[in-house]
């Protein structure tokens, strides 16, 4: 079986997919407790690294993507496929699974 090295340049989302980075899980609590990796939650915040063409319309045409590259994101918990490339993680996601834009 052939390994097959993949970087965030080599990945492209089609339609309506945005590939985001996650950003790390909270090392400690507001009260200071240090977590477990066992208790840490999956982060939903990342920064968009790369963006698809937008979803196509009954007329061919691409319905623009509201959210760019660089953009931090909150989205859903759940959503998404989980990707792991060069070491770093990252979920592909629907526009539709991103719930807002965080400053």
């Amino acid at each position: 079986m052939a390994t097959v090295s993949l970087g965030v340049t080599t990945v492209k989302p089609l339609g309506d997919r945005i590939l985001v980075k996650v950003r790390e899980a909270e090392e400690k609590t507001a009260g200071g407790i240090i977590l477990p990796d066992t208790a840490k939650e999956k982060p939903q915040v990342g920064e968009v690294v790369q963006v698809g063409p937008g979803k196509r319309n009954e007329d061919g045409s691409f319905q623009a993507i509201d959210v760019q590259v660089g953009d931090n994101v909150l989205y859903s918990k759940y959503a998404g496929t989980d990707i792991k490339l060069g070491g770093e993680d990252y979920v592909l996601l629907r526009e539709q699974d991103i719930l807002a834009t965080v400053s």
